[in-house]
């Protein structure tokens, strides 16, 4: 075979690989099957090999749009914590969670701790491992949530805006507490945490205890409500009060003065 007629073959191989939707094929066949030869290996090995690395290509583009779409601030993962300097924190346990159990029970997890002490950090490293099982998962802080549920109702699309909310397996609610809420923004989050009771799991984080959770939801009957059903089956997760981030910065420091 020619030269040209071999090169006209690898371009129909890509055509039809174009038409099926197999674009990791059309872009590896040619050097997998030089390092099949090279390896003695037969066509169906070769084939597997071809095949194998669409599928991970598939599964690494899709855990890449799930992540994507879930609009975390950056990109924090739990293999990145560092349990040593929070030892207040079970390492076991928060694996245990990024198993996703608790997703296809419908559990809530509340992480409850002073600012610094790994928090977001522990809720956006369980919302990338939902990633990675290519669940739908959004992230968010309180107060975004409620102004985009605010704005929505004044041109009249709650309950467009509420659907959309409702439709992740996973919402991570971050920052409850920093900010007290209006009455109206108060009521917009009770609404989208009690629609997802029983029905769809959500992290919060907060840096307040239940005692105090009246100076975010001054409605006594509100407040209360909000906690029966965060509290519900939950996985609480005390994250402690000293800072984490800020033991982790100084450890860094010390580490540079040292000659």
């Amino acid at each position: 075979m020619s030269d040209q007629e071999g090169a006209l073959r690898e371009e129909t191989v890509r055509q039809y690989c174009k038409a099926l939707h197999l674009p990791t094929v059309g872009s590896q066949f040619v050097r997998m099957a030089g390092e099949a030869v090279k390896q003695q290996h037969g066509p169906i090995r070769y084939l597997e090999a071809l095949l194998t690395a669409e599928l991970e290509e598939r599964e690494h583009n899709a855990v890449t749009r799930r992540i994507f779409e879930a609009k975390l601030p950056r990109i924090k993962t739990l293999e990145d914590f560092d349990f040593a300097e929070a030892q207040q924190i079970s390492a076991a346990r928060i694996h245990q969670l990024a198993e996703g159990g608790y997703i296809k029970s419908a559990e809530p997890i509340l992480l409850i701790g002073e600012p610094g002490s790994g928090k977001t950090h522990l809720a956006t490293g369980l919302c990338v491992a939902a990633c990675r099982q290519r669940r739908r998962a959004r992230f968010t802080t309180a107060a975004a949530l409620v102004n985009e549920l605010v704005e929505a109702k004044h041109v009249n699309q709650l309950s467009r805006a509420l659907g959309r909310w409702s439709r992740y397996e996973l919402i991570v609610i971050d920052e409850l507490g920093y900010v007290p809420l209006a009455e109206i923004g108060a009521e917009l989050l009770f609404q989208v945490i009690a629609d997802r009771a029983e029905k769809a799991a959500v992290i919060v984080t907060t840096n307040l205890p239940f005692s105090e959770w009246s100076q975010v939801f001054p409605n006594t009957r509100l407040c209360k409500a909000m906690l029966d059903r965060l509290t519900d089956r939950a996985h609480i997760i005390e994250t402690g009060t000293e800072s984490y981030r800020f033991r982790r910065t100084m450890g860094k420091r010390s580490k540079r003065a040292k000659p």
